[in-house]
């Protein structure tokens, strides 16, 4: 776990580099602040998102067969699949732990246990989003509206669990918390659409990843080409995606065809909408002037990559 988080390295010894934070934790944060005017509160729902969303992780590395996490090794390459699924149980119950202890921070026993309860309930939300994506690998066909539908459970459960703990946290009354939560939950599917679009093109631009054109990942960008393209290409799309194993040169014909389509600019329309709805949603909270324009921030870091 602790290669995992980036503390260490293969051997145990120290890494000496700093630790990612991922969206989730830093929407924990951000609601926090902008109810509380700091996000010290917050501290244990930040720790405990950011766990539980490293487990995700760990787990999404062993299904989607990545070789690679965060520009290192995954475990399941270094260990084996077995000890990857036994580490991200154990950031799943290290997660749920760090949120119980909003107790010691003078939340009350009851407000800290429905935190749990809250914390929990999006982890069964996100198993779900998690496998409906892993059915659309096996879905010639799939619609915008199914992969929103995916999105918002995937990623969108966490990150308004996030947002919606930290303003409680903060101080926040529970619809005033509420609220927060979906604009986190816009914010989450927003990113997801993003590592969607960095996944489909690669860092250089030029083509799919290994992961997505192996496991056949239906992203955003591609369901829109395959609503939108020519007959020709619809067809070459299908012929590509009946196909057992993918060629390199069927990668090349993929983007060729999503650039043809303009499907990057259509993913990026998408998600800077979403974006744009969460600042709406916290616009609307005359308590919290500032929350709105917090959350664009955090916004502009996920459309730019950041995140």
């Amino acid at each position: 776990m602790r290669y995992h988080l980036g503390w260490t390295d293969e051997q145990g010894q120290p890494s000496g580099g700093i630790p990612p934070i991922h969206l989730p934790g830093v929407l924990a944060l951000t609601a926090c602040r902008a109810v509380a005017g700091e996000f010290t509160p917050a501290l244990p729902v930040a720790a405990g998102v950011e766990l539980v969303h490293n487990f995700t992780l760990v787990h999404g590395e062993v299904q989607a067969g990545r070789l690679d996490s965060q520009d290192k090794p995954s475990i399941w390459w270094v260990w084996g699949p077995a000890q990857a699924i036994n580490a991200g149980d154990g950031l799943h119950a290290l997660g749920r732990v760090a949120v119980m202890k909003l107790a010691e921070r003078g939340i009350e026993a009851a407000t800290a246990l429905n935190a749990v309860r809250q914390l929990d309930r999006a982890c069964l939300t996100l198993c779900e989003g998690q496998f409906l994506d892993l059915t659309f690998r096996d879905q010639l066909m799939v619609t915008a509206s199914d992969y929103i539908s995916m999105a918002t459970k995937k990623i969108g459960a966490l990150a308004s669990c996030a947002a919606q703990l930290g303003a409680l946290a903060g101080g926040a009354d529970e619809d005033e918390a509420i609220r927060f939560g979906q604009a986190g939950e816009r914010i989450g599917i927003a990113w997801q659409i993003v590592q969607d679009i960095e996944d489909s093109w690669g860092r250089g631009g030029d083509g799919m990843t290994p992961s997505n054109v192996v496991n056949k990942k239906k992203s955003l960008p591609l369901i829109h080409a395959m609503d939108t393209a020519s007959p020709g290409e619809k067809r070459q799309l299908g012929s590509i995606y009946t196909k057992r194993v993918l060629e390199p040169e069927d990668v090349a014909q993929i983007t060729a065809i999503l650039d043809s389509a303009g499907s990057r600019d259509f993913a990026m329309a998408t998600a800077t909408g979403f974006v744009e709805e969460a600042v709406g949603e916290l616009n609307a909270l005359q308590r919290f002037p500032g929350a709105g324009d917090a959350f664009r921030e955090v916004g502009r870091d996920v459309l730019q990559g950041e995140l």
